[in-house]
């Protein structure tokens, strides 16, 4: 039996197609502004791929550099970095958004369809009033998060120095970003306490989503099974992430084994919450071991919650696929948690998600095997790094070719918007037949 479409016109999906060009926006404007003589101390501006390379993993909130924030940008090109974050971090369409809504510019169908995709949420009401929330809860715990930073800095900086430090790593932690004005990001502080907790909690309430963070701002509530999944994934996470870091990090001089063992344990759960999308680091990351390598890869292509501003296949996603295995291997038809279950078509989302994922991180790491002088360990990490928006590095970032620079950009971008909108923003979207072909089959396993 034959089947037959009718003709439609190419046309792309309009919320992936408005997210794709935003973002693309964002990164030109932000490239020009890092061309610019007053971006660097010495007056010259950053060169084109250097430009483009740190405009992109700012607005994809990754933290990737080829150069050192602290040193080779101005205030001013530091300032156009921040700036970046922000509004990668909150989405750059969540922004347009609220321009608009103080000018008092009425929100459409297509712009609520492109909130939608952009902050999450599971459906289109009240989608307006989750933007107010998610941006008043964005800047009260950035604002937060700087005057506890500030404080702690003022304690080896003078406070205008400290308040800069305090502001800037703030809404770096909770965006997700990993930026550090820092040359060796916080290995400085690998044993303070106060900074480590600082930092990780704004790094957790900034990768667990901003639906998940309205319903927990909305007291009296009772969490959504979405609320609970991503909470309890994350939490998950961060403790065997912990455990398996400690474990393997424990006698290695280079890392944990130069430190006190309560230090240890502290830099190893510190360890476990930065490769879910925020890339600091207390510990040389080149110098952990390749297993301990290998582990937090997987860490970053997993990445943070829906709707959040990091990146990776998200947590809900690699739930679904575990239990889809457990459902299979115990000869279930559905998934059930917590008493509810779930529909067939978000398994089949979930693999596709995980699929893409690996097909860019993989091709990624294909070619930058060829183009740069480095392990294959190395430019893996690097990779999945990029694509989870992370920003952890084992070092070969500054080194890159121009190739690598111009490579790593493009793997920021797609992880950052997620492999499948952008696949949806450059395919046609056909109609659907009204045909359906006999059932056959195949042998699989």
């Amino acid at each position: 039996m034959f089947a037959t479409e009718e003709p439609t016109r190419p046309r792309l999906p309009r919320p992936a197609r408005k997210l794709v060009l935003g973002f693309l926006a964002a990164i030109a404007v932000g490239t020009i502004l890092l061309r610019l003589p007053w971006s660097t101390p010495d007056g010259r501006g950053l060169s084109l791929p250097d430009a483009l390379f740190t405009a992109t993993s700012a607005v994809c909130v990754t933290g990737l550099v080829v150069v050192d924030i602290g040193s080779a940008l101005s205030h001013f090109g530091q300032g156009v970095v921040l700036a970046l974050i922000q509004a990668g971090g909150l989405g750059i369409m969540t922004v347009s958004t609220v321009f608009a809504l103080m000018v008092g510019k009425r929100i459409g169908l297509g712009e609520r369809l492109t909130m939608q995709e952009a902050i999450g949420g599971f459906g289109l009401a009240g989608l307006v009033r989750l933007t107010r929330m998610v941006v008043v809860a964005m800047l009260a715990i950035e604002a937060m998060g700087a005057l506890a930073l500030t404080a702690l800095f003022a304690r080896e900086f003078p406070f205008p120095r400290a308040l800069y430090y305090g502001v800037f790593h703030a809404v770096s932690a909770f965006c997700n970003a990993g930026f550090s004005l820092f040359s060796t990001s916080l290995q400085a502080y690998s044993g303070d306490i106060l900074v480590n907790l600082v930092f990780m909690v704004l790094i957790v309430l900034g990768g667990i989503g901003f639906y998940v963070l309205a319903e927990l701002w909305q007291h009296g509530q009772r969490l959504s099974l979405h609320s609970r999944l991503a909470i309890a994934v994350s939490v998950a996470l961060i403790v065997v992430g912990t455990l398996v870091v400690l474990g393997l990090e424990w006698e290695n001089p280079a890392t944990l084994g130069a430190l006190a063992p309560g230090e240890r344990l502290l830099a190893s759960l510190f360890q476990s919450v930065t490769p879910r999308t925020a890339g600091f680091n207390t510990i040389p990351t080149g110098m952990l071991r390749e297993g301990t390598l290998f582990f937090l890869i997987a860490l970053m292509l997993i990445g943070a919650s829906p709707g959040s501003t990091g990146g990776g296949i998200k947590t809900t996603t690699f739930w679904m696929l575990l239990a889809a295995v457990r459902s299979t291997l115990a000869g279930r038809t559905e998934i059930v948690v917590f008493e509810r279950r779930l529909g067939r078509e978000l398994t089949d989302k979930a693999i596709v998600i995980f699929v893409l994922a690996i097909a860019v991180v993989s091709l990624t790491a294909l070619v930058l095997s060829l183009t740069e002088q480095a392990t294959f360990i190395q430019v893996l990490f690097e990779a999945a790094s990029a694509f989870g928006t992370v920003g952890l590095s084992t070092g070969i970032t500054s080194e890159l070719s121009l190739a690598g620079r111009l490579l790593l950009p493009l793997t920021m971008f797609v992880g950052r918007l997620g492999p499948v909108t952008v696949a949806m923003a450059i395919t046609q979207r056909r109609r659907a037949t009204t045909v359906r072909y006999p059932e056959d089959r195949v042998m699989v396993g």
